[in-house]
């Protein structure tokens, strides 16, 4: 799930976190603005150019879409790459080495990416010596037919040997100057028998106020709708030292918010063995992470991404209440609010079993949000299925909701179901949940309207005197201020609401108290 407001996937062709569509120069490429802004849409991220780098060193331009975690990737591979004497590009021109970091939860996804690199095969025959590569979920999941869609990329490499590329171009290379077929020059990367190695070095830390960190991937559950855990294997999770050691090294490079990524984040230390920590079995568990991040001097605030109801136990409530600096926000999807859908999901839970979850957390901490990903249309799912859900979003108040309207997706076990709602009863339904989550969203904002709440400055907005931030609960809130700027708390009295955000200004007192909803 991703940080964001009230959105439905089907009506937006952006991702929730997705910024103004981004120009790419026509340069050599032949990837002018104007054909891109029709039939495809922006990437989440591309690189931004390395500062004081060597202009002679062969550059390479990543080009990133889908979750946080393709975005920490990307970040990862750049440094390899510097670290290997290249430079970062921000002109696709200028590169000697252009990669796709993809997403394959949707279809949607998988053909914008195609679409880029449709736009790359001109270029490619003009300069034979540019290596093109896809990397993450799409590669994982769809191997060698990389190659038969789009011929001219050289490299396909998948979600657990990413920290190779380097080393995979240069074979790509060495393959050309061995005069061998194009066919044979190609290199398909895709085993899940590695750890991802994180090994920062002497990397410069260049994800800005609010960093990504990894704590581990994969997801040991088999929800039907979800492809999650073939391209992206078993939970693996990083030691507590070696997260530590690169937050450290975030908050050095400037990051004051770190948010801990993860399939299912909150399932943290499962596969680690015990150490005498307050996960299950006396394994190292989330909570063990979150208490030792809220020592760390220079971090500012800590945020979890994503939660899955089976995983949230006490000590993981006990740890958010214990840890001031961890936001009061925690996106946990329901996905339905009917035990029979969630049945055939295999979400393993109940409504019920949510409840009690939920009831358990918010018994430690009384002002915590939710976030939630709700899928509407799934196989069987009757009217009275969809007024479960309904009643499921208002009754557990969900401030942040995204709304999926069901298609199959070959590659999971719902793909077998019968897809009997109809495409325009789904839209129905869509709408309507979208509806209900604006007026809950709505509701639970109004509770904030005259109290004052710490905002953690992330941006500057276009408004002379107005700065956009986030409170402890996630809210976004704009702001008139005076002296506020990114990077620092401030203290602001909330005056309108929205469902869609607050609106405030700036007051004296300490920024770092945090404000309670009535």
């Amino acid at each position: 799930m991703a940080l964001g407001g009230t959105v439905s996937l089907e009506a937006c062709t952006k991702p929730p976190e997705c910024s103004a569509r981004v120009e790419l120069p026509g340069c050599e490429l032949s990837i002018h603005p104007t054909r891109i802004a029709a039939p495809m849409t922006s990437p989440r991220v591309q690189t931004r150019a390395s500062e004081a780098s060597d202009p002679t060193a062969p550059g390479v331009h990543v080009v990133t879409f889908g979750c946080q975690m393709n975005k920490y990737d990307s970040l990862l591979v750049e440094g390899r790459f510097t670290s290997q004497g290249y430079r970062l590009v921000e002109d696709p021109g200028e590169a000697d080495v252009i990669l796709f970091n993809t997403c394959s939860v949707r279809e949607h996804a998988e053909e914008r990416v195609y679409s880029w690199l449709g736009e790359l095969r001109q270029a490619k025959e003009r300069r034979p010596g540019l290596v093109v590569g896809v990397m993450g979920c799409l590669a994982q999941r769809a191997e060698g037919e990389v190659f038969t869609r789009a011929n001219h990329v050289d490299l396909v490499c998948g979600t657990r040997k990413l920290h190779r590329l380097p080393e995979l171009v240069a074979e790509v290379r060495r393959r050309r100057g061995q005069g061998l077929a194009p066919r044979e020059q190609r290199l398909l990367e895709v085993g899940m028998d590695e750890e991802v190695a994180v090994e920062r070095g002497d990397e410069t830390y260049t994800g800005g106020l609010c960093g990504y960190l990894t704590v581990m991937r994969g997801c040991d559950l088999n929800c039907t709708f979800c492809i999650v855990p073939r391209v992206r294997g078993r939970v693996q999770s990083r030691s507590q030292d070696d997260l530590l050691r690169e937050a450290r090294w975030m908050v050095s490079g400037g990051a004051r918010v770190i948010t801990l990524l993860g399939q299912t984040v909150n399932a943290y230390g499962e596969d680690l063995p015990a150490a005498d920590g307050r996960g299950r079995r006396g394994r190292p568990g989330l909570a063990d992470l979150l208490h030792a991040l809220q020592e760390l001097e220079g971090l500012e605030r800590i945020r979890l991404v994503t939660l899955h109801p089976s995983y949230l136990d006490e000590e993981l409530a006990r740890a958010i209440a214990a840890c001031d600096k961890v936001d009061r926000f925690l996106p946990l999807p329901a996905q339905a609010g009917s035990d029979s859908v969630l049945r055939r999901m295999r979400r393993g839970y109940t409504s019920e079993l949510y409840r009690e979850r939920l009831a358990l957390l918010r018994a430690h901490v009384p002002d915590a949000e939710l976030g939630s990903d709700w899928i509407v249309g799934f196989p069987g799912e009757t009217e009275s299925d969809f007024e479960a859900t309904l009643a499921f979003l208002s009754e557990i108040g969900s401030v942040q909701n995204y709304v999926f309207q069901y298609s199959p997706r070959p590659g999971t076990r719902a793909f077998e179901l019968a897809d009997d709602v109809p495409l325009e009863e789904k839209k129905r339904r869509n709408a309507e949940l979208l509806r209900r989550s604006e007026q809950v969203a709505l509701a639970r904002h109004q509770r904030w309207i005259g109290q004052d709440v710490s905002v953690f400055v992330e941006e500057l907005r276009d408004e002379p005197g107005t700065c956009k931030g986030r409170t402890t609960s996630y809210l976004p809130v704009s702001f008139s201020a005076s002296s506020a700027r990114p990077g620092r708390l401030a203290r602001v009295r909330i005056e309108e609401v929205s469902a869609f955000g607050l609106w405030g200004t700036e007051v004296e007192g300490p920024g770092n108290e945090q404000g309670r909803a009535p």
